[in-house]
């Protein structure tokens, strides 16, 4: 094989303890991360990659520094070794609680430790403490991750042109100058390592305590972790503070690689027969930063479509083992079916820019696919929702007209507010709730995924997902890949991420495939002499078959390592189709851990719905038996060396970049505009945290700090203006000195050049590490803009709920708050505060549209429930039915009808809350990520 070869001067070496050329450096030293290397080896479609995070301690005291950084979402983290002077350290995996702990414990004995926590499946904090002065610790973590795979046709390969063509600025290509004939069976395979963590929006009241980390963003009912995902933000126009070195070897194994393209990089590559195969290494250009990333698509020639492989992995010990069962399906479209697709784009402030751009380009592309036999409904949203003016709120027919109707509203759209995503994700599923209609029933999401309530989402919008397919749309080129990814496979779809508007067009030209009808639904597996062991299989859901993508589906196994496996599915027109493959064995050394990650995911992704001791106690058993990091264990290194004399060492949180493409003039992570970047990103000073010896004083306002202002009311809309409907808010209890639902996150900077901010320090310190937060008093809540045609205003402030009419007021003890509930109360008590809040002229459509699929899902969820409760419940579901009836409703005078309403409405809110009174005590056992025992 032959690849061009960009020629580029080697990486430079780590700088010097001085900081060398272009690292953030003081009279007084540097920041504490001062290299990153990145060394993957990618063997046909999987990769194992060793990270390297280097700290030097430019203090003259011992230091502890923090570092939260992301890896791919889907790796499996097997290892962490710790180095230090002549020490080296290999870190044990254990449960997380007993890990930090350990970690503690060494610390304030003065010995060298480190400690790898996982806070989202692609968020992870790095811990390094008693780094003595000028010492340099270095830390590696070992991770295996597949490389999603999507086959593509010579028709979809000739709409992008022609192979070895340039590519824009920051693209670089390699190509053997393949043939046409090849190039109709290729497909592409895409190595995506993420190297910054982007500013999170942070919904919901702040909590009392302490924070749970060390981050900029306060911990709220919504998003209890905020504090441990949200890092400080450089200041824009720092130098370069971080060596960063990145190096891809790839070994196509027994697929034919043909072309090499980095989407966001230059990179210098260079081809090599050692080994008896043709390899390739990729490396990054030197002077890189960590702010965007890097992303490098190989195409392969792909076997015939419509094949299955299975492959069978014995464990080395033991009768046990994995399989990993693989379908490759055709390029091929079927005619589509009936469809009702809702289409809802994220419009909040973090899309500013070229995403915004790109994401109404995505939508208009999308709402071009429909037909008059589909149905659509388009919706934006960011502290409110909106419909286009002239479809409103509900399905319309996919006509010419009212496709332009849309398209010409999405063009309005630009970025604004808070990323509010729970509400009009309910709201979409809400109206493609229509069982027994025989249409397909599709839910897209175009949106950068920055948000910190991701559990939230999930937990609430699983059980309307169970009849709809997800696809979710990321663009950025730092998106929340770890989110977009949990949410389609909870609503069995999948997500296409666009780093660049270059990459638009291929990308919604495979979402267009994917919207269309997929090839096979209805999937199950059944094993022909082989057997599986119950409860393994993931992903959880199999979802469908889509054209070109392979169905990659893997589980365990008991017994001889031979058998077959077949997938059983249904075509568009109904009839049964199978795939079938034969075993064969193979020594596959990452096949254990990628399972176990994908099966922890699932895992983990249940608990955040229902969680339970006993499944917490099955996902620390499963991380510890395959020795894979998740949310409830723990890489923790301990030095056995005594380094200090028991000096509690200076803590200091390590500012991450502003990713590429984001304007830095917005704010992030809030609701409002006028809290700009410049008053949130670092100077570094957030990233140090005052010395305990200097402790703020006991009068001092207790932080999280004060919020930004909501957007001003907006004048009444004028006719023909889109239709705003407010997002739902939730009662929540009073908390006046936090910050407003939906402007948590703390505003450490603004004032910094105020004197009377400055913490006192006699360590030496840079300066602008001296800066600690300001003092704040808790926001007066200003007026939050009324929806047209409700008697409420939008969440962007933290207004109590509104009392519907028919409500009646009770003497009652008030109800704790759903965050403190386990199923279903919580999904119980989180319906009765949205029905607080409904206005009176909206009741009806309120109980059939929402309250009715909540209980049913409730009563349908397989899970157990008292007698007396799923009575209650089933009684109070019949009677929802009854109402949803239009023929009963009209047979009655209006005035019946209006009574039947309220009456309905009224004994439903009883029925809730008498349910409520006798809810489960809140679990007194601290969150996984808290504890430390």
């Amino acid at each position: 094989m032959t690849v061009r070869i960009t020629s580029l001067p080697e990486p430079a070496a780590p700088p010097v303890p001085d900081g060398g050329l272009g690292a953030l450096s003081t009279e007084k030293g540097n920041l504490p991360l001062d290299s990153v290397d990145v060394h993957a080896a990618v063997s046909g479609l999987a990769a194992s990659v060793t990270v390297v995070q280097g700290f030097r301690n430019p203090y003259d005291v011992p230091l502890e520094a923090t570092y939260v950084f992301p890896l791919p979402d889907r790796a499996a983290v097997t290892s962490l070794r710790m180095e230090a002077a002549d020490r080296v350290v290999d870190g044990v995996l254990k449960e997380r609680g007993q890990a930090r702990q350990e970690y503690d414990t060494a610390i304030a004995s003065g010995r060298r430790a480190a400690i790898a926590e996982e806070d989202r499946p692609d968020v992870f904090t790095m811990r390094v403490g008693n780094i003595l002065p000028g010492e340099r610790v270095t830390v590696r973590l070992v991770l295996n991750q597949p490389l999603p795979f999507e086959a593509t046709s010579t028709a979809r390969d000739a709409l992008h042109g022609t192979a070895g063509t340039s590519g824009g600025p920051g693209t670089s290509q390699a190509s053997p100058g393949g043939s046409e004939a090849s190039r109709a069976s290729a497909g592409e395979a895409t190595f995506r390592f993420p190297l910054v963590v982007a500013p999170r929006y942070i919904p919901g009241a702040a909590l009392d305590g302490a924070p749970a980390g060390s981050g900029v963003a306060a911990d709220t009912d919504a998003v209890p972790d905020a504090s441990r995902i949200t890092p400080p933000v450089l200041l824009p126009g720092f130098p370069n503070p971080v060596a960063l070195s990145l190096t891809v070897e790839i070994d196509p194994a027994a697929l034919p690689l043909s072309e090499i393209r980095s989407a966001l990089h230059v990179v210098a590559e260079e081809s090599s027969d050692a080994g008896g195969g043709d390899r390739v290494t990729v490396r990054l250009r030197p002077g890189e930063r960590l702010n965007r990333d890097f992303i490098l698509r190989l195409v392969y020639g792909t076997p015939a479509a419509g094949d299955a492989s299975l492959t069978l992995t014995p464990d080395a010990e033991g009768d046990e083992g994995t399989f990993t069962f693989t379908v490759l399906p055709s390029t091929e479209t079927r005619p589509a079916r009936p469809r009702d697709v809702v289409l809802v784009l994220d419009r909040s402030y973090s899309m500013q820019g070229w995403k915004m751009v790109a994401a109404r380009r995505a939508a208009a592309r999308i709402v071009d696919t429909f037909t008059p036999d589909d149905r659509f409904a388009v919706m934006s949203f960011d502290n409110t929702v909106e419909f286009p003016p002239a479809l409103g709120a509900a399905l319309a027919a996919g006509t010419d007209r009212n496709r332009f109707r849309a398209v010409e509203y999405l063009a309005t759209v630009n970025a604004r507010g808070g990323t509010e995503m729970l509400e009009p994700l309910e709201q979409a599923a809400a109206l493609l709730h229509q069982p027994g209609s025989g249409r397909d029933r599709v839910l897209l999401l175009v949106t950068d995924g920055q948000v910190g309530n991701e559990d939230q989402i999930l937990d609430h919008l699983a059980p309307a997902l169970r009849d709809v397919r997800v696809h979710t749309v990321g663009i950025d080129r730092a998106v929340n890949a770890g989110f977009l990814n949990r949410l389609a496979s909870v609503g069995g779809g999948h997500v296409e991420l666009v780093e660049s508007e270059d990459r638009l067009d291929e990308a919604m030209e495979r979402v267009h495939h994917r919207v269309g009808a997929p090839l096979l639904t209805d999937l199950s597996l059944r094993p022909d002499g082989l057997e599986f062991i119950a409860d393994t299989i993931a992903p959880k859901r199999l979802g469908s078959i889509f054209p070109g993508v392979p169905l990659v589906v893997t589980g365990r196994y008991r017994g001889e390592p031979s058998g077959t496996i077949v997938l059983h599915g249904r075509a568009p027109d109904g009839s049964p189709r199978e795939h079938r493959a034969q075993a064969v064995r193979t020594d596959a050394p990452m096949a254990a851990a990628l399972w176990a990650r994908a099966h922890l995911r699932d895992l983990e992704d249940s608990y955040a719905a229902h969680g339970s001791l006993a499944l917490e106690q099955r996902i620390v058993a499963t991380s510890l038996r395959f020795g894979v990091l998740c949310r409830f264990t723990a890489f923790v290194a301990i030095d056995t060396r005594v380094a200090t004399e028991g000096q509690t060492p200076h803590r200091v949180t390590q500012p991450v970049e502003l990713p590429d493409g984001w304007d830095q003039s917005a704010g992030y992570g809030s609701a409002a505009p006028d809290s700009l970047l410049t008053s949130r990103a670092v100077p570094a000073a957030s990233a140090g945290l005052p010395p305990q010896s200097a402790p703020p004083s006991p009068s001092a306002p207790p932080t999280p700090f004060a919020p930004s202002a909501p957007p001003p009311p907006s004048p009444p809309p004028a006719p023909g203006a889109p239709r705003v409907v407010p997002a739902a808010r939730r009662a929540r209890p009073a908390r006046p000195s936090g910050p407003s639902r939906g402007s948590s996150r703390r505003d450490a900077y603004a004032g910094l050049d105020d004197d009377r901010y400055l913490v006192e320090d006699d360590l030496d310190v840079p300066d602008f590490l001296k800066a600690g937060p300001p003092a704040s008093t808790p926001p007066s809540p200003a007026p939050t803009p009324r929806a047209e045609g409700t008697g409420q205003g939008g969440s962007g402030g933290s207004a109590s709920a509104v009392p519907s009419a028919g409500t009646q007021p009770t003497s009652e003890p008030p109800l704790p708050d759903a965050s403190a509930l386990t199923w279903p109360w919580n999904t119980l008590k989180e319906e009765l505060d949205r029905m607080e809040a409904v206005h009176a002229a909206d009741h009806r459509a309120h109980l059939v549209g929402t309250t009715l699929p909540i209980l049913s899902a409730i009563l349908t969820d397989g899970r157990a429930l008292t007698p007396q409760t799923r009575e209650i419940l089933t009684q109070t579901v019949k009677e929802l039915e009854l109402l949803r009836d239009d023929t009963a409703a009209r047979s009655l005078a209006e005035e019946r009808a209006d009574q039947l309403v309220i009456d309905v409405w009224s004994r439903t809110l009883s029925t809730l809350k008498k349910l409520l009174t006798h809810q489960p005590p809140p679990p007194s056992r601290p969150s996984f990520w808290k504890r430390s025992r």
